[in-house]
């Protein structure tokens, strides 16, 4: 851990895990939509190796998570990846519910004590999309974390990006990961970073499809205040996403509370996790 007078450093990683689930090609999610539905094998290997990656980071991020249904196997993926990967903190929020089929949501797995985790429901045209906005620290300059995974449409996006804007305006330190559904260079992604004053240390790291990733729809943004030292693009195939990682230097003024051991709390699951596949990377 870092002395008292020194800047934290933070390992982040954001993924879209697809519930376990591995395209190879687009033809896969017509003629492989069944998985989507029923449990099969692959995908707790896949959360296995998916585990090993989250191993290696601080606060993860994921999106299309499932918190325990038919499709898993009723098996909480949130907190069997956080048992396998070792994580004292996590928290699920599921948006879209169909049934016993599937509980589709985001979810934060944490090294360090969150002192607030809010749910917030994303307005769009088409319900079902949510974030989570997780506290670290009391006032000015406590660290905010935001969790998301943005409409398909630019439409929906632009609402959501109003919300998110409007939410963050008096928040010194965010850090926003998430499938954004939107290139660097798109006018919503712009729209996004003027308003919520935040920034995009490495535009350009392509993430989907995994398969051949032409595509960055997957983003870390934070404020000018945090000091980003590496972003990376992980070439692990266990989804349709390949996940993006940042190492970053919060202010002197950030203080994270780590803990050494899980601890239980109402509002958290205490919740094993190493693995760095090859890799496409940004700022030396």
């Amino acid at each position: 851990m870092a002395d008292p007078g020194e800047p934290q450093r933070v390992r982040l990683l954001s993924y879209n895990i697809q519930s376990g689930l591995t395209t190879l090609k687009y033809s896969q999610y017509l003629t492989r939509s069944w998985k989507h539905l029923v449990p099969v094998p692959s995908r707790m290997s896949n959360l296995d190796g998916i585990a090993q990656v989250l191993a290696d980071y601080d606060i993860v991020g994921l999106q299309e998570v499932d918190a325990g249904s038919l499709r898993s196997g009723f098996v909480n993926q949130v907190k069997y990846l956080a048992d396998s990967a070792g994580f004292g903190y996590v928290f699920d929020q599921s948006n879209r519910k169909i049934g016993m089929i599937s509980q589709h949501g985001n979810a934060i797995l944490s090294r360090a004590r969150p002192d607030a985790i809010t749910e917030h429901k994303l307005p769009g045209l088409i319900p079902g999309r949510g974030m989570l906005e997780v506290r670290f620290g009391f006032g000015p300059d406590a660290l905010h974390v935001l969790i998301l995974h943005m409409a398909l449409g630019r439409r929906g996006r632009l609402r959501q990006i109003g919300f998110l804007a409007e939410l963050v305006r008096d928040y010194r330190h965010v850090i926003l990961m998430g499938d954004l559904n939107c290139d660097s260079d798109s006018p919503e992604l712009a729209v996004l970073l003027e308003t919520a004053r935040l920034c995009e240390p490495a535009p350009g790291l392509y993430t989907f499809p995994s398969w051949r990733p032409d595509r960055q729809l997957d983003h870390i943004l934070v404020s000018p205040t945090i000091a980003v030292e590496r972003v990376e693009v992980l070439g692990c195939v266990f989804s349709d996403h390949l996940p993006i990682t940042m190492a970053a230097r919060l202010p002197e003024t950030v203080r994270l509370a780590w803990e050494s051991q899980p601890v239980l709390s109402p509002a958290l699951e205490s919740v094993n996790l190493s693995l760095t596949p090859s890799s496409r990377s940004a700022l030396p």
